[in-house]
């Protein structure tokens, strides 16, 4: 096939970073439209692309593209994926995949029996450290008690979902990535501090493995951080994602330095989302963030809230 001719659905924060990186590929895809409502951002979008078409609804763009990117608020995602795939175009989807789990079966069902791809944008995965991973084996291996963390201070973005959907969603794939296993059960506490949606959630989650892990995402904490931290009988590792930097404290260490560092180039990730995107594509394979791991992380966040509302512990 030729360059594969692609519109960005939301031209926001994230959106014009999809957008620049869109046209970084010229010899697979061709950046053509630019689907955005609001005035402003519109303005913007024709002062950074001046030789793409910019547009308020994507009806007026489906048939002269290949391909989207969903780059909205998560409340449009659904209806977006859906209108797309009913009109077989690939689809590249910002997480998370939808609002429910039902609206993300409903997708599934709607790919059967499509040549089509749909990738989600479950960024945190192509950090240059989780190919250290087989390094770290014992780490990963034996039961043992894993914690992530992502906070920050205030930001005023992606108030319209709570900070499940806006930050846990990237450390609930993660888990699941990193350790090949889904979690059995989950405990979770919440708070609303800023907004009227759950800003701070802690949860706890359990294996059938042995393992357990605790992650907690918070969007009004006084300072940034966004790490993981594995410890069990061979020690501790600790995997600093802001500063790039593994560090490792072995328990049987018998020397005067117990805690060794190694470093890791920073990436940039959407720029290689839009690689395996295009040639995913090109070359009809599997994306490498599938709708299946969309729809587990999803569904994992239902559960998650589900446990904060209810206060108890939720079965997966």
């Amino acid at each position: 096939m030729g360059k594969i001719k692609i519109a960005v659905i939301g031209y926001g924060h994230l959106g014009k970073w999809h957008a620049q990186k869109a046209e970084a590929f010229p010899e697979l895809a061709e950046l053509k439209y630019i689907v955005e409502k609001f005035p402003s951002a519109i303005e913007a979008a024709k002062i950074a692309h001046p030789n793409v078409q910019v547009v308020d609804d994507i009806s007026k763009a489906i048939h002269d593209i290949d391909a989207a990117f969903v780059v909205t608020p998560t409340s449009f995602h659904f209806e977006l994926v859906e209108f797309l795939l009913k009109n077989n175009k690939h689809v590249f989807c910002e997480k998370p995949l939808t609002e429910t789990t039902a609206q993300a079966l409903k997708l599934k069902d709607l790919l059967v029996g499509r040549d089509l791809v749909l990738q989600v944008g479950h960024s945190e995965r192509f950090h240059q450290a989780w190919e250290r991973k087989e390094n770290y084996k014992q780490f990963f291996n034996s039961p043992a008690h894993i914690t992530l963390k992502r906070v920050a201070p205030f930001k005023g973005r992606a108030t319209d979902v709570d900070v499940v959907q806006d930050l846990m969603i990237h450390d609930l794939d993660l888990l699941v990535y990193l350790f090949g296993e889904t979690p059995i059960s989950v405990e979770s506490v919440g708070f609303k501090m800023r907004t009227n949606r759950y800003d701070y959630v802690s949860s706890n989650f359990k294996f059938k493995s042995g393992h357990k892990a605790t992650i907690t995402v918070g969007r009004n904490q006084t300072k940034e951080v966004r790490e993981l931290e594995i410890s069990n009988k061979s020690g501790t590792l600790l995997v600093d994602l802001m500063r790039n930097e593994i560090q490792e404290a072995l328990g049987s260490d018998p020397g005067p330095e117990f805690v060794s560092l190694d470093k890791y180039e920073k990436r940039d990730h959407l720029m290689l989302e839009h690689k395996h995107f295009y040639e995913s594509i090109s070359q009809h394979k599997k994306p490498i963030v599938s709708l299946e791991d969309g729809l587990l992380a999803v569904r994992l966040i239902d559960k998650v809230i589900e446990s904060v509302e209810s206060g108890r512990e939720v079965m997966i």
